[in-house]
């Protein structure tokens, strides 16, 4: 199986791919600074997942790259609430 079939992967990219037709919408004055931050974050999270995936037979490794998909995923939500 490939990285791309995983439910996760499929969810996180698509999430992303929202997140950043919707910043299309955020401030102009926010373009370097929020708005950067969140598309990167989001990003990060399918990047994430499609590395802990390769680095599955090191369980310390998965772990690790898993446990920053979290914090990148927590990192975007918090970005977002700026703008709710």
């Amino acid at each position: 199986m490939d990285f791309k079939e995983l439910l996760a992967y499929k969810k996180s990219f698509e999430l992303a791919m929202e997140i950043f037709e919707i910043s299309k919408t955020f401030p102009k004055e926010e373009t370097y600074s929020l708005t950067d931050q969140i598309r990167r974050s989001s990003r990060s999270v399918t990047a994430n997942i499609a590395e802990s995936y390769r680095k599955r037979r090191y369980v310390n490794h998965f772990i690790s790259k898993l446990t920053d998909s979290d914090a990148e995923n927590s990192e975007t939500s918090t970005w977002l609430e700026f703008f709710s």
